[in-house]
């Protein structure tokens, strides 16, 4: 008996919890999410930057739900010399089916909004977050062929290399810097899955809880949000000794007591064997400094971890002899730096003192 009352209890737990209306104000969002979908049938869902050398002004790869667009042309005409296939609307089936999808999950938004259950939110939930995960992986899918399935007879033809562009974020390929970000629609998608997702852990919290404060579907929404848009990272990179390169003079970096990073706003990383080489290439038109996110300088001292420069100190002494002769090390303390004057007699020196 006891066992049937709990399998009774359980049921009748599980009928509440899916039978019940939702909120007025989540059918209000769910019919706003609904309406932005049919927005994403305008505008690009996805943007592949290019820059380069000899394209100072960059070209972009437009992804809309239909058809590919930007410099579609100039970057086939690239890809020809490296045997990279050519980009092609019709090429890809994604564009016959993705519009319907798109339109089917908007009257499924616009629908759940006025039917009010919860049991259909949570449907509509799993549904669309699962098919936000087989977009991406699908996506990944089609970037790794277009960079892997080269043709042997290219002009231009190097041992080991492929081209595949980044899902999210940075990756350099050969003398072009690619970005690739979420665009308008690609963000509409992004935003419309943080909502059904906060709207769905609303409801169940507020019934399961008896939580009756609206407030907490806000701080919901906008910790979601705020993981979304954290897609760029700015921190540092390790330091491969032996392998990496400076990316002012060129030389592989092979001391690990001195070394630096500059890390820009989109999350690229560059790297240096030496204070004089980063002072230079933040000096050199390179980069804008508007568009460094920080600076990293490896501790002199074991286990050299990469410091902030806000947190380091630095000391200036020839007997240093670091590999490009600027001659100065970073200390996670003041104390580290005391430590090492009796060896290495010198002076400590600022960040601001060092650029100028």
């Amino acid at each position: 008996m006891d066992l049937l009352f709990r399998f009774h209890a359980s049921l009748s737990i599980y009928y509440f919890m899916n039978t019940i209306k939702t909120t007025k104000l989540t059918r209000i969002v769910l019919f706003i999410c609904g309406l932005s979908l049919l927005i994403v049938l305008f505008v690009p869902l996805w943007q592949i930057d290019l820059v380069a050398p000899q394209y100072p002004e960059g070209l972009k790869l437009l992804i809309y739900p239909h058809k590919l667009a930007g410099n579609v042309d100039i970057i086939n005409g690239l890809n020809h010399y490296i045997g990279m296939k050519t980009l092609h609307t019709d090429d890809f089936p994604e564009f016959k089916i993705l519009p319907g999808i798109i339109i089917f999950f908007s009257l499924f938004f616009i629908s759940v909004a006025f039917l009010g259950r919860k049991k259909w939110l949570n449907i509509l939930c799993v549904c669309f977050v699962a098919f936000g995960i087989l977009a991406m992986v699908d996506f990944w899918r089609w970037e790794y062929a277009y960079g892997h399935d080269l043709d042997p007879d290219a002009a231009i033809i190097v041992p080991g290399m492929a081209y595949q562009p980044p899902l999210i974020g940075f990756k350099q390929l050969l003398n072009f810097g690619a970005y690739s970000t979420p665009a308008m629609g690609g963000w509409i998608f992004v935003l419309v899955g943080a909502a059904v997702v906060s709207l769905a852990v609303y409801e169940w919290n507020k019934n399961k809880k008896k939580l009756a404060h609206s407030n907490k579907l806000h701080l919901l929404i906008i910790g979601l949000l705020c993981c979304s848009l954290g897609a760029c990272s700015t921190d540092p990179q390790p330091i491969r000794i032996g392998q990496d390169n400076c990316d002012f003079c060129k030389m592989t970096i092979s001391d690990n007591r001195f070394g630096a990073e500059v890390v820009t706003q989109k999350g690229k990383v560059y790297k240096f064997d030496d204070t004089h080489c980063v002072i230079s290439f933040i000096k050199s038109s390179t980069l804008d400094k508007k568009d460094v996110a920080a600076v990293y300088f490896v501790d002199f001292n074991s286990p050299h971890k990469l410091l902030n420069v806000d947190q380091a100190y630095f000391l200036q002494s020839p007997g240093l002899k670091s590999p490009m002769n600027g001659n100065i090390a970073a200390f996670s303390h003041e104390d580290s730096l005391a430590n090492a004057l009796p060896t290495f007699y010198g002076n400590a020196i600022s960040w601001e003192d060092m650029q100028k």
